[in-house]
């Protein structure tokens, strides 16, 4: 992607730009408001461009090459022309689980796709499906390009031979698990409702991409191979390569590992009218929910039509902005809702308009319904204003510009290229979409407000109570019983390509300052696009809530960014939404943090918002009423969701409740404490913790350090440290012995259980942890872990396994996290502990196979894995962290090349004691307790309620 060069944008915001004039809350404001100027959308919107080289082979496979050197990887992406609008009746979720049958292996690639993909050091890996389509991506060292083309094109040309009857009964179940964890969910179950209600019998995209339990059993090896030989050759696919390779090369190695692969059946992908309601639908369903939600749902046209962009921008202008109507009136005006949103979620042939509101506890849902419908017609009687849409453009820009940083992964250039030419038959279908966002009239967006929202609506209520009845699957898939399909007959292929040599990572120069008041700033370039990152850190974070006032720290985190001396909330996110700039407030266990994402054009103003927000922050009482309202709505909603009951769980039963890290991992608190702290509390916190001298500033732009600090400076320099000593955390309680336990917390029907388990680990932080880590990406911290290994790719009882060392800076914990399907949770944990005993007590420690792949994996994706300028500000602020020093990445990979299997499996068994496991469980109690009895582990039984 080619920008103007910066002084030509910044030329150009000095005598064009508009002045945005907000007026001071009040007249006893004790600073003016600071002064905004932003460089005009249209001319951010010309200078995006990601130029491109297209060819298409003989076979039809089309091929979009963007030439991009600055880094030394390429992202590869593949998008199939079928998505699950496309499954006939009796086949939902066929496409989905065809994604994860090609991650299972191909003809001439056997096992697991994860295990040459790690080895060469892929990052932004992974599959997805859709209503329209089905990708693979993944990002992978230069010298590794040929291998990765050599695998993508096996499983486009060479796939079915490898798909035996034990492999699709297996990703059957790992798929299954997929829909039970997201089905498991508070609010789960809205999805198929809005879909069946929008959408008639027979529409393509009337069902949901995950499909239906029974569909899935049904699914038979032959119907497998004939959905595969219908929907994924050459001529139905796209291949964008983007990042370091020239054109030229492109066609040579495209032409070579996908050219012999035959054309297949032509496809035509479903085509949909967008269905217009005959009357107004309603929905009550129950859940076991905290809040009512209201959800209002219209279907719109596809991502092609003229009128999407004005929806899109009306939808955002009711809901979608921080500064939206549904927020002013509803959140931060009437306070009847704890959380409003408005969004138009795009697919090719249709999309859904969708309306949700939280209601806060204790209001009338039907009135704030009627609030809802009330301020909607509004919109559409005198549509938005034309400040509201250059917001809304501002915004939408800012975030493509920002997001096209990357050539690959989930929205990077390779995505934007790809979506274009699948959808708009245009890969520059972006430019389209930007300039009409840099053009849309307030007359656009009301006609089309007008045409689509003013058709019958479907409305869901979702009231807090007893589920309705969950399908379950079969207790053995019918699919599997059908008569064998007969033999693939392979054919004979090239050898895989070895992976080249691949170079060290070049970390980025780490350069270091001090402000004219000591404030530390560490910074780094990084030129790709016009963006600077921002992150100011002070030693607090969650830690330095003292036991009587859990959440005192994140809510006064909250209530900084709600309004300072100078602009009220509704006018910082005006202020912000107007000059493409992002600032949030938020807390780690070790640190507190007020971050800044801004276009660079525009850094002056944003930065002036950010020193607004750190060092005059209202922390207005009526504002803390209504964020006191928000929080204790949010620690009722943890009580209903799996992950949050454990996390909210654990951290006490294994650090103690005297532990600063002895707290519910959120943050959040508990309801008797956030019910107690007052303004003078927040005011005393505040005081406390943010001050110059406990504050380091790190800084990632494509402005060079000696720009960046004046801007600093002007706004921040002046900021004096109060006369008091620092304030210093205490973690000198000691952290209790722990011995094997369990803790049940029943959630009724929940067709999956959320375990999370674990111990506090000898070491901290700071210690040196590298060798540990990487005995732990064998045993529990990588897909292809034998954990994971074991619960999801061997008995198909989990989505995903998981264990790791949590970055704190004191004394870390390890923890294991595994959602399984209810009828296996006992087993679940009995296989953990196996697996775990085997590797650190039965003689099954790491092989000579697992330490090569880990050291390839470990040191040949590093190129990739700082690609980003928000990856490089992590690493900065991750490195101050843990005491590391600033070139750390380039550390990495001597050492990991130099370890050994008796290292690594050292460090694991001095580190990891499986015997001290505390293990949560959320689960049906009915259904669980008498397998975990079985285990032979003290159980203990709580209500959610408690938690």
């Amino acid at each position: 992607m080619r920008f103007a060069p910066l002084v030509a944008i910044a030329a150009l915001t000095a005598v064009a730009t508009p002045v945005l004039a907000l007026t001071p809350p009040t007249a006893s404001a004790q600073a003016a408001a600071p002064a905004l100027r932003a460089a005009p959308v249209s001319e951010l919107v010309r200078e995006v461009d990601i130029p491109y080289t297209k060819f298409t082979l003989p076979n039809g496979l089309t091929v979009l090459v963007h030439e991009d050197h600055k880094a030394p990887v390429v992202a590869v992406s593949v998008w199939y022309n079928v998505g699950s609008k496309d499954e006939p009746a009796g086949k939902t979720g066929f496409a989905h689980l065809f994604e994860h049958l090609m991650f299972g292996g191909s003809e001439n690639a056997p096992g697991s796709y994860f295990t040459p993909m790690r080895n060469m050091g892929a990052t932004d890996m992974n599959g997805t499906t859709w209503f329209d389509r089905t990708n693979y991506f993944e990002t992978v060292p230069t010298p590794a390009l040929e291998q990765a083309l050599f695998l993508e094109s096996d499983r486009m040309g060479y796939m079915l031979g490898a798909i035996s009857q034990e492999t699709l009964d297996l990703q059957r179940g790992v798929v299954q698990n997929e829909k039970r964890q997201g089905d498991n969910q508070p609010y789960g179950l809205f999805e198929y409702a809005q879909l069946e209600a929008l959408f008639p019998e027979g529409h393509p995209y009337r069902h949901s991409t995950i499909g239906s339990m029974a569909d899935l059993d049904a699914a038979s090896m032959q119907t497998v191979r004939d959905w595969f030989r219908s929907n994924y050759g050459p001529n139905n696919s796209i291949l964008v390569l983007a990042g370091d390779i020239t054109p030229e090369k492109a066609r040579e190695l495209t032409q070579k590992y996908f050219g012999p692969i035959p054309a297949g059946p032509v496809n035509n992908p479903a085509q949909a009218a967008v269905p217009t309601l005959p009357a107004p639908v309603r929905q009550t369903m129950h859940d076991r929910v905290s809040n009512t939600r209201i959800n209002i749902s219209w279907a719109v046209p596809g991502l092609t039509d003229p009128d999407l962009v004005p929806l899109s921008v009306g939808a955002s202008v009711l809901g979608g902005l921080a500064s939206s109507r549904l927020d002013n009136e509803l959140v931060r005006g009437d306070q009847t809702a704890v959380a409003v949103s408005s969004s138009v979620s795009d697919f090719q042939r249709v999309s859904i308009f969708d309306i949700q509101a939280d209601v806060k506890p204790g209001e009338d849902p039907a009135a704030v319904e009627q609030r809802i419908l009330g301020i909607l017609n509004g919109l559409i009687a005198n549509g938005p204003t034309q400040d509201e849409i250059n917001r809304v453009a501002t915004q939408y820009v800012a975030a493509r510009i920002k997001g096209l940083e990357q050539v690959g992964g989930f929205g990077g250039k390779a995505v934007a290229l790809a979506e274009g030419q699948l959808y708009a038959g245009d890969p520059e279908f972006y430019k389209k979409t930007l300039a009409a966002y840099a053009s849309v009239t307030p007359a656009q967006v009301q006609a089309a407000l007008q045409k689509w929202l003013t058709r019958p609506s479907f409305t869901a209520v979702t009231l807090p109570g007893e589920r309705e009845a969950y399908v379950e699957a079969a207790a053995a898939p019918s699919g599997a019983n059908h008569t064998p399909a007969p033999p693939i007959e392979r054919v004979a292929r090239m050898a895989k390509p070895e992976i080249g040599q691949v170079a060290n990572i070049d970390f980025p120069a780490v350069q270091r300052a001090e402000l004219v008041n000591g404030t530390e700033v560490i910074y780094a370039q990084r030129a790709a696009v016009p963006t600077t990152k921002i992150a100011v850190e002070f030693d607090a974070g969650l830690a330095a809530d003292t036991p009587s006032k859990l959440g005192l720290q994140s809510l006064m985190l909250d209530l900084m960014d709600e309004g300072t001396r100078t602009l009220n909330a509704t006018q910082l996110a005006e202020a912000q939404e107007a000059l493409g700039a992002r600032i949030s407030t938020g807390a780690s266990m070790d640190r507190s943090v007020i971050s800044l994402d801004a276009l660079s054009p525009n850094l002056d103003a944003s930065v002036a918002l950010l020193a607004d927000v750190i060092r005059r922050p209202a922390l207005a009482p009526a504002e803390l009423e209504r964020l006191r309202a928000t929080r204790l709505a949010q620690i009722a909603a943890e009580r209903t969701q799996p992950a949050a009951l454990a996390n909210r769980a654990l951290p006490e039963l294994i650090y103690g409740a005297a532990s600063p890290y002895g707290r519910p991992f959120s943050g959040n608190g508990d309801e008797a404490s956030i019910r107690s702290i007052t303004e003078a509390d927040i005011r005393a916190e505040y005081a406390k913790w943010i001050r110059p001298d406990s504050a380091k500033i790190f800084v990632v732009s494509d402005k060079p350090l000696a720009e960046i600090l004046p801007v600093l400076n002007a706004q921040l320099g002046q900021w004096v440290p109060p006369a008091s000593a620092k304030p210093v955390k205490d973690f000198s309680a000691p952290i209790p012995a722990t011995t094997a336990r369990i803790v049940l917390i029943d959630r009724p029907q929940s067709p999956q259980s959320y375990i999370l388990g674990g111990e506090v680990l000898a070491a901290s932080g700071t210690d040196d942890l590298l060798v540990l880590n990487a005995a732990n990406n064998v045993l529990g911290n990588d897909f292809l872990s034998r954990i994971n290994s074991d619960l999801r790719e061997t008995k198909g009882w989990s989505y995903g396994v998981n264990a790791s060392v949590a970055g704190f800076r004191n004394r870390v914990p390890y923890l294991v996290t595994a959602p399984v399907q209810a009828d296996q949770t006992g087993p679940a944990i009995a296989a953990l502990n196996t697996q775990f005993n085997d590797f650190l007590k039965g003689g099954k420690g790491v092989t000579p196979d697992e330490l090569q792949r880990t050291i390839n994996g470990n040191t040949r994706r590093l190129a990739g894995s700082y690609e980003t300028s928000g990856a490089v500000l992590s690493a900065l602020r991750s490195n101050d962290l843990l005491g590391r020093p600033d070139n750390y990445p380039e550390t990495v990979a001597a050492r990991t090349n130099a370890l050994t299997t008796a290292q690594l499996d050292a460090a694991a068994k001095a580190a990891i004691d499986p015997s001290r496991f505390v293990w949560v469980v959320v689960g049906d109690a009915s259904v669980v307790k008498p397998q975990l009895d079985a285990l032979g582990i003290p159980v203990e039984v709580r209500a959610a309620a408690t938690q």
